[in-house]
């Protein structure tokens, strides 16, 4: 096979993978956005068992449809007060069969990685990683269950959602890197890198205190009970009102990295435009965390707070990859140039 045949062959296997990574980063984001509304509705135990709900592959429909004793069945393994509620079943079931679905993408996406691991390794080893943590994740959704909603297990189950996220935004940014360093950067300003990395910090300590916030809010809820949700923040701790204030410096400081981005790059640059969108995920944040915090809790407001929260990370990760590429672009041209000038500087000599 000729060097052109190789490099065609090449750009249609990235073009494909490229395609599959990003459907399934999207039905990713979906899939958190989805386990966000079972929790905030209280359906997260809708079925008791896993992976059958009730017993049955398919749930019930109606409480008819079980055993007359089956709370004092499920009472036995540990899951009191259980009580057939067919939204909530129904709602923790089409949440499976999500996951299932996501999973089956992700394994699709690790087949169209294979294609690649003679160009770059580094994809079809982050897109295999992403598989085998989603394996994992379904066991650690099957422990999630046994230990009724523990908050440290829901905490560790979204962690590894995360996890898979940034594996396979990861792949997408390798995939992605002949763009990116050929994006010339060679204006950029030179406190980028250091303030990002002071914002990547800032947004890891704003989340592991969101963390906090959201196991809090669910031993509010155990204690307090759904119908006095409009309460719930006045049993909230100190670090509750840190995180809420935090948030705006956490804003500033991305205002101030898009500055920088914009006077030394333009408007049109990836990196600027990847900025933005990070500052307006940010402003989603904040604006559904105030509504949280000044109206009551409502429950639909959880989850776009939460995948707020998911999309910032990735997003910044996303930002940082690609800085990477981008500043690696620079190395290598500014390695040709010197090369070119030492060899214009030979023939001269000579």
């Amino acid at each position: 096979m000729t060097s052109l045949s190789r490099e065609h062959e090449y750009d249609q296997a990235i073009q494909s993978f490229r395609q599959i990574v990003v459907i399934t980063i999207g039905a990713l984001y979906f899939l958190i956005a989805v386990g966000a509304s079972v929790r905030a509705s209280g359906a997260g135990m809708g079925c008791p068992d896993w992976p059958t709900c009730f017993g049955q592959w398919v749930p019930p429909t109606s409480e008819s449809q079980l055993p007359k004793n089956y709370q004092e069945i499920y009472g036995d393994l540990g899951y009191a007060d259980t009580e057939f509620n067919v939204l909530k079943t129904w709602t923790e079931y089409v949440n499976r069969l999500i996951g299932v679905m996501i999973g089956i993408l992700i394994f699709i996406t690790t087949l169209f990685s294979w294609r690649l691991r003679r160009y770059d390794v580094s994809i079809f080893l982050a897109s295999f990683a992403s598989f085998l943590m989603v394996g994992f994740q379904g066991w650690l959704g099957s422990k999630v269950v046994s230990s009724n909603l523990q908050p440290g297990m829901i905490t560790l189950h979204m962690l590894v959602a995360l996890a898979i996220v940034g594996a396979l935004l990861f792949s997408l940014a390798q995939a992605r890197k002949r763009v990116l360093s050929a994006q010339p950067v060679l204006a950029i300003d030179r406190r980028f890198e250091q303030w990002m990395y002071v914002v990547l910090a800032m947004t890891v300590l704003q989340v592991a205190m969101g963390t906090q916030v959201r196991e809090m809010t669910d031993f509010i809820r155990e204690a307090q009970g759904e119908g006095l949700r409009s309460s719930w923040i006045e049993f909230m701790p100190w670090f509750f009102y840190v995180h809420r204030s935090f948030s705006a410096v956490v804003l500033f400081a991305n205002l101030w990295l898009a500055y920088l981005l914009i006077n030394s790059l333009g408007w049109q640059h990836t990196l600027t435009r990847l900025t933005f969108g990070m500052v307006l995920i940010i402003c989603v944040a904040i604006l559904s965390g105030a509504t949280l915090s000044h109206l009551g809790m409502p429950a639909f407001v959880q989850p776009t707070h939460l995948v707020a929260a998911a999309m910032l990370f990735g997003l910044q990760f996303l930002i940082w990859m690609s800085f990477r590429h981008a500043r690696r672009g620079l190395t290598e041209t500014r390695r040709c140039v010197i090369e070119r000038s030492k060899r214009i500087g030979e023939l001269s000599a000579q």
